[in-house]
């Protein structure tokens, strides 16, 4: 069994669909319909083992040194098997790629987060005039990153956390 970290094709978003499914059920990830998928799969990267696609995760630049860690999902046979630090490593690599020098993400899953380098903030991870500027995104995701309260159902619980690259 080899793992593979590719980039997602469309023929990956009914699985990457099914992977997200129990966790946006459970309200751990925010349940998005197909199109949302298929409009954001450059973003994404799946994790495969043996042609299963078996974890799937989204980078998500949001301003000139920051991105957003999105959609990071495993399948509940590989948990703690090291496919979401794969997919986490190969995110970061990309963002690195891009010029991004620090990523975000608002997550339950602190105790993996930190395992791989970020740490817990509070208050916004940007400038008071690049928050003005993100105000402008008509992107749910920003939305739940500048904790506007129009979002705050969805990120209850949530914690925000940062890594530097």
């Amino acid at each position: 069994m080899t793992l593979t970290i590719r980039r997602a094709r469309t023929s990956d978003v009914r699985e990457i669909r099914s992977l997200v499914a129990p966790l946006a059920e459970r309200r751990v990830l925010v349940s998005k319909d197909t199109v949302a998928y298929f409009e954001g799969l450059q973003e994404f990267r799946v994790a495969e083992i043996d042609g299963r696609v078996v974890g799937c995760g989204a980078l998500h630049v949001m301003w000139d040194d920051l991105a957003e860690i999105r959609t990071l999902a495993v399948a509940a046979d590989q948990l703690g098997h090291g496919v979401g630090g794969a997919l986490l490593e190969s995110l970061a690599q990309d963002a690195i790629e891009l010029g991004v020098e620090r990523l975000f993400c608002l997550t339950f899953e602190t105790d993996f987060f930190t395992r791989h380098g970020f740490t817990e903030i509070e208050g916004q991870a940007v400038d008071p005039d690049v928050y003005v500027e993100l105000l402008r995104s008509y992107d749910e995701g920003v939305a739940e990153f500048l904790d506007l309260e129009r979002v705050k159902p969805n990120t209850l619980g949530n914690t925000r956390m940062l890594r530097q690259l």
